[in-house]
């Protein structure tokens, strides 16, 4: 069985290579069954988000972790990697914030992803 906090450390570091910025770690299993943990982070712009989402799969595949589903990959304006436990969200700044996921899920409990 693959550890959800394995699959954030490996995406968090794939990320942060590609200089992803305002990376944001969501516990949400106890508001839903969904998923453990949204991983959340965002791209400056539709080339950058598709270099986030290339590196973070390809990082957790050479883990021989793969995604279950990817959504979004044609707009590169949000792009999710389901992962199981561990939902992805690559924005695009913009788009980050008309969605605003963090209000959305404000009554999880925010990580800092580096604790894990």
């Amino acid at each position: 069985m693959i550890d959800a906090k394995t699959i954030v450390k490996v995406a968090v570091k794939a990320a942060e290579e590609k200089k992803g910025s305002d990376i944001v770690l969501l516990n949400i299993s106890k508001k839903s069954v969904i998923a453990d943990y949204f991983l959340i982070i965002s791209g400056a712009n539709e080339r950058q988000v598709t270099a986030l989402t290339d590196e973070i799969e390809d990082s957790l595949a050479k883990e021989k972790i793969f995604p279950k589903s990817v959504e979004g990959r044609k707009g590169n304006q949000w792009i999710l990697l389901d992962y199981g436990d561990v939902v992805i969200h690559v924005f695009h700044s913009e788009s980050r914030a008309f969605y605003d996921l963090e209000r959305i899920w404000r009554d999880a409990e925010r990580i800092d992803p580096n604790t894990l």
